[in-house]
């Protein structure tokens, strides 16, 4: 017998959950178009490597995450969990450093191996932004301006919190990096044996961990902002300008990291407290290693990303359908005047919803449970006159009109 139920972790999205998950990608798609970015559509998988070495070998996407096999022809591919690290394979493929600065959009299916619950999902649909060739403080100012436009369109700016954080140069990080580790070294006994394999690897990483464990342990740890050097703080000082320029709220989250291996400088979150546990709702960074890392020179990026669904559930706007026209023959005589009609409705831009069988009483019930707020009756005797009956199921207001003039009196 076939599995007729969903796989755990995927669910069929259709109705009004499916209707608001389009309105928040067309409101993001329109927001970032404002800024000038361009929407690119990547494949769903890639080598395995694209992923693999740009995320982090200890990330827990690449360990415990992500929907790895190989293909006929014996090559490791990879189902995307994230838009980042394709992005910019497609940038260095597709030769478009020659055209600095790039912005680029992106919506579609991701892939991650999680555990199912509200917000996550193992399919989820993802919209992101990269920003590629911008240096700047300016670009991040905008990145996150853009990111905040958004959520105002969704009507959200009152229930999200902008948290920000700087994870400094290269020499910033090797600076904490020292601090850290000897800090959690002193308090390895406490820590998850995730946290632990990451010591040696990545102890950045210790620091956003979900184990109560881990939370206790960094609670005390030292403070990222006491190791950047002056290049570093000048970077993120500019940065909190331009917020303050715009009048965007923020907090400064000194324990705010990003989950994967290439962000560095600023990295921020929007976090709600209306979702329980999966409290971000959008997030992204800087990443100026990552282009070098694929081949493709040095070249800075800024980004950020956001969950579809999870926005989804946050958003309160009405997305109803737009009321039909219903258009309802009496007998086999209005078929064909009803085909035409509703052919001829459709064509200027009315919805229609056209019955196939019942009776009077049926078809009217039908229309009213679609919502109709008009009803176009086509008769036996007003169809051997030439004429329909148009009623406004609202009122209950009824006249009879020339077939002819019948689009003109609806317009």
């Amino acid at each position: 017998m076939v599995k007729t139920q969903s796989v755990r972790g995927t669910y069929d999205l259709y109705g009004i959950l499916k209707r608001k998950a389009n309105k928040v990608i067309e409101l993001a798609s329109q927001t970032v178009e404002k800024y000038g970015f361009e929407q690119i559509e990547t494949p769903i998988f890639e080598f395995t490597e694209v992923f693999a070495r740009n995320l982090g070998d200890t990330s827990d996407v690449v360990t415990k995450e992500m929907y790895t096999f190989q293909d006929r022809g014996g090559e490791s591919l990879t189902l995307r969990p994230e838009g980042t690290a394709g992005v910019v394979r497609a940038f260095v493929s597709e030769g478009m450093q020659q055209n600095l600065p790039v912005k680029l959009f992106y919506h579609g299916p991701m892939f991650r191996y999680e555990r199912p619950q509200k917000g996550r999902q193992r399919q989820f649909t993802q919209f992101g932004v990269e920003m590629l060739g911008v240096s700047t403080p300016q670009a991040d100012i905008e990145v996150i301006a853009m990111a905040y436009d958004f959520l105002k369109q969704l009507g959200l700016e009152n229930d999200v919190v902008l948290e920000i954080n700087s994870l400094g140069d290269e020499e910033s990080r090797n600076v904490y990096r020292a601090k850290l580790v000897n800090y959690l070294k002193d308090h390895i006994s406490e820590l998850s044996q995730d946290s632990v394999e990451r010591l040696d690897k990545n102890p950045l990483r210790v620091l956003d961990s979900k184990e109560e464990c881990d939370k206790r342990v960094v609670e005390d740890a030292p403070l990222y902002a006491d190791s950047l050097n002056e290049e570093s703080k000048a970077f993120f000082n500019e940065v909190l300008k331009g917020l303050d320029l715009l009048q965007i709220p923020y907090v400064v989250n000194n324990k705010l990291v990003r989950g994967l291996d290439y962000y560095s400088h600023t990295v921020f979150e929007f976090v709600t407290t209306k979702l329980g546990a999966q409290g971000t709702v959008l997030a992204g960074g800087r990443y100026d290693g990552l282009v070098a890392e694929m081949g493709g020179g040095d070249v800075a990026g800024i980004g950020w990303a956001c969950g579809v669904e999870r926005l989804s559930m946050l958003f309160e706007k009405d997305v109803s359908l737009p009321r039909p026209i219903a258009v309802i023959e009496v007998g086999d005589e209005g078929h064909n005047h009803a085909l035409q009609i509703a052919y001829q409705l459709r064509n200027a831009g009315f919805c229609v919803e056209h019955s196939y069988s019942g009776n009077l009483k049926k078809r009217m019930a039908k229309a009213n449970k679609a919502n109709a707020y008009l009803a176009v009756i086509l008769g036996t005797d007003e169809l051997a006159r030439g004429h329909a009956t148009l009623k406004n199921l609202d009122t209950g207001e009824q006249r009879e009109v020339k077939l002819e003039d019948l689009l003109e009196e609806i317009k």
